[in-house]
């Protein structure tokens, strides 16, 4: 860490009197932000380290006292800093979804509690679940994101750029694509809603015991965003039966929304994300040094197959064919 950064954040910690304390590196991410823990004689805490330009912790901020408020279980925000990019945050412990499941614990008790969250939020009327703030999941920034294939991915395969009268195409194709993905209800979207930002909290009851993290880049948006992040994870691989089962849950409590329509919307905004997370990766890997993330590319792109196979994608499906046909969605074409 250069000296300047560490000067800002023992001064941070000073004001708030935690400078003695013990502190070591907690976890860091795919952004900029790094997560410190924090322990004296008084408990822990955690140390967001978020610096601007490149990071901005106000929409974290703002999106964790409203869930707060909401009865959701977030960290509480307990010192903040927003031009240093630092907060001080509860800590929440280590029960990681990530790691409960490393550890052997039953894949569908975490996931239906993670599925009866999204039930309580989305229940919610629109008004109440989305604050005031948070920019809706629009066009012009969902295809800014999809063009991240042309951007990045290609280039980490080596295959040549797309033409123009191609690139056209594919934005003509999302922008009749992407309207289907409100059959759906709008609400509050959290974005990155899987098991690396979830917590089991056993001491706590309800939904108060499934905790959240990483929600920041909250968006409004189709209802069917977090629950399909949260069951095709870029990271793992969910049982089948435990990913049909929390769709008819999460359907069985809200009847008004068809199945057909529900399937649409997901399809649709399965697809958007898919592509969104292959550019993205790749991105990692050629600007930031982090080639990790390619190891989950395969599952990505088998993602994707199921994806372009709904009837409404089929101008999209015929799209990835001509000009991304299955020899190009590997790392070794």
């Amino acid at each position: 860490m250069p000296a300047h950064r560490e000067a800002v954040i023992t001064a941070f910690l000073q004001r708030h009197g935690w400078d003695r304390a013990k502190r070591w590196r907690l976890a860091g991410d795919a952004s900029f932000r790094k997560y410190d823990r924090i322990e004296d004689r008084r408990g822990r805490i955690v140390l967001m380290d978020a610096p601007p330009p490149q990071e901005d912790i106000r929409p974290f901020v703002r999106i964790a006292r409203h869930l707060f408020k909401q009865g959701f279980s977030v960290p509480e925000v307990l010192a903040e800093d927003a031009e240093a990019g630092l907060l001080l945050l509860e800590d929440l412990g280590d029960g990681t979804y990530t790691r409960l499941l490393a550890q052997g614990q039953e894949e569908r008790a975490l996931y239906t509690l993670a599925t009866d969250a999204l039930i309580a939020l989305h229940r919610l009327p629109e008004r109440q679940a989305v604050p005031a703030g948070v920019k809706p999941y629009d066009t012009p920034r969902l295809l800014e994101e999809v063009g991240r294939l042309q951007e990045w991915y290609l280039p980490l395969i080596d295959a040549p750029a797309l033409s123009s009268s191609a690139m056209d195409d594919y934005n003509s194709i999302w922008q009749a694509l992407l309207p289907l993905a409100w059959k759906a209800p709008t609400s509050l979207v959290l974005f990155d809603y899987h098991v690396d930002n979830l917590l089991l909290l056993p001491e706590r009851t309800g939904i108060k015991a499934c905790g959240l993290l990483d929600f920041q880049d909250a968006v409004a948006g189709p209802v069917t965003y977090d629950l399909m992040s949260l069951l095709e994870d870029a990271r793992r691989d969910v049982d089948p039966s435990v990913i049909a089962d929390m769709k008819q849950r999460y359907l069985k409590a809200f009847p008004s929304l068809t199945p057909d329509d529900f399937e649409i919307s997901w399809a649709v905004m399965a697809a958007q994300r898919h592509v969104r997370v292959i550019g993205t990766f790749a991105r990692l890997k050629l600007r930031d040094g982090k080639p990790h993330y390619l190891e989950h590319m395969p599952r990505l792109w088998r993602y994707m197959d199921q994806c372009l196979a709904h009837p409404a994608l089929n101008d999209l499906r015929a799209w990835f064919d001509a000009h991304v046909p299955q020899s190009l969605r590997t790392l070794n074409p």
